[in-house]
């Protein structure tokens, strides 16, 4: 369901369906639900899910939980995201569109999402650009789409580690506070039992984790 949709969730569908189908294989079209009743994110329905080994229930993406993160903490206005680079576990990359679906009262009830895998594109143009001699320009890293949520919380728990730029046992109390941060602003706090993980993994206790979590948000 996508409460209050100003679409209709069946059009949705069998637009997903036309644009899967015109478009091929390699092009997935995902619906994700934000409301209370679809959950935090989870996929309402997705066509061409082998793209990102994804299935209908399954959880949100990274862009989606950062979205709803924005949107659950303060109403942050969401513009939609368009023609950007994301990449699956096993490595392909993928050309992205985020849509927003809004309610009556304009208020994100969902997203409407399409992944084309360009990586046989890609791999011909490489091969092009070497013939012809051509210089590769520098991309920014794609993010990668994972297909459950354990897997997206240990991506965010390991890139928050990047961020710090020294192992976990080395950082200080300031670090952890940073790397804190980033997890909850990319709304790794939203996955179910992630306190847990997040101060096993930063080898604090939960209650210090919140502390953390306070301080974090204060110093912003």
């Amino acid at each position: 369901m996508l409460s209050g949709s100003l679409i209709p969730a069946e059009f949705l569908t069998r637009l997903s369906k036309a644009i899967a189908v015109q478009f091929g294989t390699d092009c997935e079209v995902v619906i994700h639900s934000f409301d209370k009743e679809g959950g935090n994110g989870e996929i309402l329905s997705i066509e061409n899910g082998h793209v990102t080994n994804r299935k209908p229930g399954d959880g949100p993406s990274h862009i989606v939980l950062e979205s709803l993160k924005k949107l659950r903490d303060n109403g942050e206005p969401l513009t939609d995201q368009l023609d950007y680079l994301t990449s699956t576990d096993d490595g392909r990359l993928v050309k992205s569109s985020s849509i927003y679906i809004r309610d009556d009262s304009g208020t994100p009830v969902g997203m409407f999402a399409i992944n084309y895998d360009i990586t046989r594109f890609v791999s011909a143009g490489s091969a092009l650009s070497s013939f012809l001699h051509l210089k590769e320009s520098a991309d920014s890293k794609p993010t990668r789409i994972s297909n459950n949520v354990d897997s997206l919380l240990e991506e965010l728990l390991e890139e928050s580690v990047k961020r710090i730029g020294k192992p976990v046992a080395m950082m200080t109390r300031e670090e952890k506070i940073q790397a804190v941060r980033f997890l909850d602003e990319a709304g790794a706090f939203l996955i179910t039992k992630s306190g847990d993980r997040a101060a096993a993994f930063l080898g604090i206790s939960k209650y210090t984790l919140y502390n953390y979590i306070d301080a974090a948000k204060n110093k912003k």
